[in-house]
């Protein structure tokens, strides 16, 4: 045992005096019946990541300060979700929380595309709501705890997501999540494999979701961006500063943007909110090569107060279009890739 582990064991009786992963269960309303792994790290950061909402990130706050957006909707129970209702909008009362994972085969807005690698005459087409299947899927938990490696305390979470159907898609993430005792990061490592034997299509989104009091007035976009790719038509419309944000305002139409980043020397994309009343930035980092593209969703409507940073591996254009131009990722028969991306608070 090394000295600090030592120490620690002597001041506490349980680890979780300094920190830890506790699995508890919500238990009203729309959340009802929903897995939820606590994770508090000790120095002011704590998170919830929902197991059955494909173990994404719900709550986040540090020292007490919540950045972790918290719409209407609360955290939703997935068997209330009706993936084809309301024209494909249906994702837009399960939309809450850090991380929404929107993926596993289509991602932005609904269509209808060919169905023809899955060679079964009755499926046609598959049609798609809003980002897709995952982000209301749940997650098989895999294992949970707190892991020691020298001086340093691992805290943890790993689960599965699998979407599938019969004559269909047969894909599978494995999601791990950890944070280090007494720090101030999040690690995301997601790995998403054709279990099936038939290419399949693969698109792959983060809408990582930003809220008060990290968004106020004042808080502002640090991104190093060399070029706006595509803005909404809403941009010319109202001319909301993208960059230093305003309060809240009824009304607001949502603005979203694509981005083209410059990489970092070590080929990482890193893109922060901050506010400097609070003395809080939140940065998000990737590699350029796993997700490319990078879209901004400014979301100033009074009660949705929001900016989301959105990394994906595909162009604003989406599905049908990736297809026709061939940008369109297809896994081969039990081929992963691999997705790794820290958030950090400072």
């Amino acid at each position: 045992m090394t000295p600090e582990r030592r120490r620690l064991a002597e001041l506490t009786g349980d680890l979780s005096a300094a920190g830890g992963v506790r699995l508890v269960t919500l238990g009203d309303g729309v959340e009802r019946g929903i897995r939820t792994l606590e994770f508090r790290t000790g120095s002011g950061l704590a998170f919830d990541v929902l197991v059955d909402r494909c173990m994404d990130i719900g709550h986040a706050e540090h020292a007490g300060r919540s950045f972790g957006w918290r719409s209407p909707t609360g955290f939703r129970h997935p068997g209330l979700h009706e993936n084809a209702d309301e024209d494909g909008l249906s994702w837009l009362r399960s939309f809450s929380g850090l991380i929404v994972t929107a993926g596993l085969d289509h991602t932005l807005f609904g269509g209808e595309v060919p169905a023809d690698t899955y060679h079964y005459p009755p499926r046609r087409s598959v049609r798609h709501g809003l980002h897709g299947r995952a982000g209301n899927l749940p997650a098989r938990l895999t294992g949970y705890g707190e892991r020691w490696d020298g001086d340093r305390c691992v805290l943890w979470a790993e689960g599965e997501v699998r979407q599938a159907a019969v004559f269909a898609e047969n894909l599978r993430l494995v999601r791990r999540i950890e944070a280090d005792l007494g720090g101030d990061e999040i690690r995301l490592v997601d790995t998403v494999t054709n279990a099936g034997f038939e290419p399949a299509p693969h698109m792959f989104l983060y809408h990582i979701n930003l809220g008060w009091p990290l968004l106020d007035e004042g808080a502002r976009l640090e991104a190093d961006i060399r070029e706006t790719l595509w803005q909404s038509d809403s941009v010319a419309e109202q001319k909301a500063d993208h960059v230093t944000f305003p309060g809240p305002a009824p009304g607001f139409v949502e603005q979203v943007y694509e981005h083209a980043l410059n990489p970092g020397a070590d080929g990482l994309h890193r893109v922060a909110v901050a506010n400097d009343r609070l003395g809080m930035k939140v940065t998000v980092e990737w590699r350029a090569e796993e997700f490319p593209y990078f879209f901004e969703w400014l979301n100033l409507r009074s009660g949705n107060y929001a900016v989301g940073l959105e990394p994906s591996t595909h162009h604003v254009s989406g599905n049908a279009a990736a297809r026709e131009d061939g940008s369109m990722i297809w896994l081969g028969p039990q081929e992963s890739r691999t997705y790794k991306t820290t958030f950090r608070v400072s």
